[in-house]
């Protein structure tokens, strides 16, 4: 059987291999023998990473990473998709025991709406963003949503700045907290206007908002490009650290394609004792099949550290 054809049948709950009568908890159970053997770090996939090798349907592109031993997804436009696409994504992800990473609080875009400025409509669209996030999380069983404060306000004093943002992120958690909903808030290097770009800085924030529900997403593509030094910073930081995203760099695509020694970064997470999702935030470095196969092999490479 061609390996589209079995995924979809494991994300319909078709008969398989001759049996008779496939439910619910047997389909899981064929998917289980199926599947590739898990890694000792919990990695999550993005939609499109695998859409050659699993096909265009979201649901059996999931089915796909479980077969290959992947155990989390994360999906960054999870809030612009629909209820009805959130629900069986979130029950898909549930019969297959897998666990959805963060999906992006929607407050307009990165730089859009700077909580920087103190401005009260600028909070108020990330507030409204907060409510319908902790929506989406019911709907996927999501524990965490990535929250980007947005451009510096370059006339307001560096301090005065810092205020602001930890005001409105007191408030966005005091949304989240009751419904177990941590917004983790990301440093990038995308464009040096944007407020937030250090992982101490980061740190200092999240410490200012004082809240289970606030805390550090460390993109490691991110921080090599801002500030390297990454284990070393990333201990100095680790009681706020609550997810991490991965990325080469230069290019940002899989493990082994630029200078950063991942096997080295990820034997250290592990031996923290880290249990949560990194999240492979990156594109393919080959196209096609073959350059699918090769993220998964990169995978396996960098994975091996003990």
């Amino acid at each position: 059987m061609e390996r589209r054809k079995f995924i979809r049948n494991v994300s319909l709950g078709t008969a398989a291999a001759g049996m008779v009568g496939v439910g619910t908890n047997q389909t899981v159970q064929a998917a289980s023998t199926k599947a590739d053997a898990t890694f000792n770090l919990d990695y999550a996939p993005h939609f499109g990473m695998f859409k050659n090798l699993a096909g265009d349907d979201l649901l059996d592109q999931i089915t796909y990473m479980h077969e290959r031993g992947f155990r989390s997804l994360e999906d960054n436009g999870m809030m612009k998709r629909t209820p009805a696409m959130q629900e069986k994504i979130g029950n898909h992800l549930a019969k297959l025991g897998m666990t959805m990473g963060v999906f992006v609080l929607d407050k307009g875009g990165n730089g859009a709406n700077t909580l920087a400025a103190g401005k009260q409509e600028h909070v108020d669209v990330f507030l409204d963003g907060c409510k319908k996030a902790v929506e989406v999380a019911k709907r996927v069983n999501a524990k965490w949503t990535t929250v980007v404060p947005g451009n510096f306000q370059r006339n307001l004093p560096l301090d005065i700045q810092n205020a602001n943002v930890i005001e409105a992120l007191r408030k966005g958690a005091e949304i989240l907290e009751p419904h177990g909903l941590t917004m983790v808030l990301e440093p990038l290097s995308d464009n040096p206007d944007l407020y937030l770009r250090y992982s101490p800085q980061t740190y200092l924030v999240c410490k200012g908002v004082n809240s289970p529900s606030c805390k550090i997403l460390y993109d490691i593509y991110h921080q090599q490009k801002n500030e390297g030094h990454l284990i070393t910073l990333m201990e100095m930081c680790w009681d706020e650290i609550a997810y991490i995203q991965i990325g080469d760099n230069p290019g940002r695509k899989e493990p082994g394609t630029g200078e950063i020694n991942f096997q080295n970064v990820f034997k250290y997470i592990y031996e923290k004792g880290y249990k949560g999702v990194c999240g492979m935030e990156h594109g393919n470095f080959g196209s096609g099949e073959e350059g699918e196969e090769a993220v998964i092999q990169a995978y396996r490479k960098a994975d091996s550290f003990l």
